[in-house]
């Protein structure tokens, strides 16, 4: 019996403990929601003053901009601007030459005949940029190119009842050019010898020429003026062979331009022509190579 009256006082005390140890914990989850925010009654619900903070929060949210930010952070980063190929503060001075010549001494090709002539192209181009970030430079180019012919015969045969006979052709032109130029380098891989650079390149042109037919009273000659604005890019490869100079090879120029031309011709009638084109397309025939040093 004593052993039952024991028992009983014991669970007794278990379940006091117990109790009392739920009514810790029930004021210590009180304190806690009143250090959150402060209670609120409204009809039926129970609402905090941190819960309406999260509400107003969740309300004020752009789903599109959330979006777009996820992405962004998602983005991997290429660490282009971390490679330096070319430091800030450098000097680069440059330019490009090209010279070609032909002579002809009684040439036939398929309707052509009789072809007699000589003449040449010549270009040369130098320019001058300053790096005033790594990797990117801006500066000055200027270019002169002369063209000249001088064909003392020149036939076209098509068949016994179409022919067509020239003599004393000379035709000679002057431009010239100066542009500038926005430069980006970006290394290949990480090496410090080859890269790729592209050249933004707004350009403004001008040139004059003549061209004439025959000689004494049969002479008909054309002057003429031309301008010409073009925007483009010029993307190249380039290859250090020293530390501080550099073999560089470039496409022509992909972009808008707009040319302008005035003809007089015998001193007497006058011609207008205004010509505007888009070219995005690469020309591997127009390839330029020339030599850049660094100081």
């Amino acid at each position: 019996m004593s052993f039952a009256v024991q028992s009983c006082r014991f669970f007794t005390v278990m379940r006091k403990i117990f109790l009392f140890l739920l009514l810790l914990a029930g004021c210590a989850c009180y304190l806690r929601a009143e250090n959150t925010g402060r209670l609120y009654l409204s009809g039926d619900s129970v609402v905090t003053s941190g819960s309406a903070d999260i509400m107003k929060k969740s309300k004020s949210r752009n789903p599109v901009k959330d979006r777009k930010k996820e992405y962004m952070s998602q983005r991997i980063d290429r660490e282009i601007a971390k490679l330096v190929f070319i430091p800030q503060g450098q000097w680069m001075v440059g330019g490009t030459f090209s010279y070609s010549e032909h002579e002809e001494n009684n040439l036939n090709f398929l309707v052509l005949k009789n072809i007699e002539g000589l003449g040449y192209t010549f270009k040369v181009s130098p320019y001058v940029g300053y790096f005033f970030k790594n990797n990117m430079s801006a500066g000055v180019r200027f270019a002169y190119n002369r063209t000249y012919l001088d064909m003392s015969n020149f036939e076209v045969n098509l068949g016994e009842d179409f022919k067509i006979s020239l003599k004393d052709l000379y035709y000679l032109e002057h431009n010239y050019e100066v542009s500038g130029f926005l430069r980006t380098y970006v290394p290949l891989g990480k090496s410090k010898i080859f890269g790729l650079f592209n050249e933004l390149r707004l350009t403004y042109a001008y040139g004059v020429g003549k061209n004439s037919t025959g000689s004494g009273t049969e002479y008909d000659g054309t002057f003429e003026r031309a301008n010409m604005l073009q925007l483009g890019i010029a993307p190249g490869l380039t290859a250090f062979v020293t530390n501080w100079s550099a073999v560089e090879v470039s496409i022509g120029v992909m972009g808008y331009g707009v040319e302008w031309k005035k003809q007089k011709t015998n001193q007497v009638e006058e011609g207008y022509k205004r010509t505007s084109s888009g070219n995005f397309k690469i020309n591997l025939f127009s390839i330029n190579i020339g030599m850049t040093f660094f100081l």
